[in-house]
């Protein structure tokens, strides 16, 4: 049993989320708003039970607010995290560390956006304001060359990757076909019902080479809320707790966002690796012991060096691991049983946590059989965040 000071102090208890869409029809703060009073309706509380919130630094609906429309009252603590993607579960770590510490006794964390009928993460920096700034000097150095959007910045590494482990489109494309397969059978997917071929997949356009179409996440509008309270509390809710065995934030060396071509060797994510190191260490854990993980698929082509990174094959043999297999419905490994971002919604990695506590609970549509411990991560190429869930003792 591990004895770091956070490990099993805390648990998820309860989840709740809009409708994944790609037109929601009302505020970002109404879904945010609709999103935390399901979770805490999800852990059989009250909203004046609640006592901490958080988010993202990228969320435009403010914690103040949203206590406000619910009726939460004080707040004891509020926090949000910076990186988007990355700060998925970094909420959850923030609230973790919260509760275990006694700063609150119930933290929701929450992200909330009309990613596709209203402001498109995917335009990258395209039309961005151009007061100087640190982060606006950064991308100087890469818009003028046609580095201006998300999908061009992965591709880079992606191409090289693919130079130097032999990987190829095909096998970022197995990821989109069993993610969709997952999202096929999950009526809450936006892509319910309409799984892919590998055949498919080759022939959607290109975005930029190497990613095509069927590699890059959904823009989504939805929100999805987590609640975190003590794992002792937790056992007398509803729902049988998703302890938080661990959670970590990392950066690494030389890190960008999403740029950082500076390093020796770019075909790998030591940020996800110093995620991994603290999630292993705090939770005595390994590899082995995960039954299904949720991997952050905002494009295909990282999946596979966070697979390396946290151990689950060496490095330069994710490929050889997802063509056996391992990944899919019945593998080894089952990833993104919800239909990941490319297949259920991009709530900024937020469903995916969802994710995972339901397969604690044992209530995904995907279930894997006795599934005891999900390892979730959150966004790549970016400072990022990472959960290890795990079922009551």
């Amino acid at each position: 049993m591990s004895t770091h000071p956070l490990s099993g102090r805390t648990a998820v208890a309860g989840i709740g989320a809009t409708e994944f869409s790609k037109d929601s029809g009302r505020s970002e703060l109404q879904l945010a708003s609709e999103a935390v009073a399901a979770a805490i309706a999800d852990a059989g509380l009250k909203p004046s039970d609640v006592d901490g919130l958080v988010t993202f630094s990228a969320d435009v609906n403010p914690e103040i607010e949203v206590a406000r429309c619910l009726g939460i009252g004080d707040l004891n603590f509020f926090s949000r995290v910076h990186y988007g993607g990355g700060a998925a579960c970094g909420t959850v770590h923030h609230a973790a560390m919260a509760v275990a510490s006694g700063i609150a006794d119930v933290v929701v964390c929450y992200r909330a956006f009309n990613e596709r009928s209203g402001h498109r993460f995917g335009t990258g920096v395209a039309g961005r304001d151009h007061a100087p700034s640190a982060e606006g000097l950064h991308f100087s150095w890469y818009v003028p060359h046609g580095l201006a959007t998300p999908a061009s910045w992965v591709a880079m590494a992606a191409r090289r990757y693919m130079h130097e482990h032999g990987a190829t489109s095909e096998d970022f494309g197995r990821c989109a076909v069993s993610f969709r397969d997952f999202a096929s059978t999950n009526p809450a997917a936006y892509f319910y019902e309409r799984p892919i071929t590998l055949e498919e997949h080759q022939a959607s356009r290109w975005i930029v080479e190497p990613l095509h179409l069927m590699d890059c996440c959904q823009e989504s509008d939805g929100a999805q809320a987590i609640l975190v309270t003590s794992a002792e509390r937790a056992k007398d809710l509803p729902h049988p707790p998703a302890v938080i065995v661990g959670s970590a934030q990392g950066s690494g060396d030389g890190q960008e966002m999403m740029t950082s071509y500076y390093r020796d060797d770019i075909t790998g994510l030591p940020e996800m690796g110093v995620v991994a190191r603290q999630l292993w260490g705090q939770s005595g854990r390994s590899p082995a012991d995960v039954d299904s993980a949720v991997i952050y698929d905002h494009f295909t082509p990282f999946v596979l060096p966070q697979l390396e990174e946290f151990g689950f094959c060496g490095r330069g043999e994710a490929k050889e691991f997802i063509r056996d297999g391992h990944i899919a419905r019945g593998g080894s490994l089952p990833v993104n049983t919800h239909g990941g971002q490319l297949g259920e919604a991009y709530i900024h990695g937020m469903n995916g946590i969802a994710e995972g506590v339901r397969q604690i609970r044992g209530t995904s549509v995907n279930q894997v059989d006795g599934a005891s411990t999900v390892l979730v991560t959150a966004g790549t190429g970016v400072p990022t965040s990472g959960l290890l869930l795990a079922a009551a003792g």
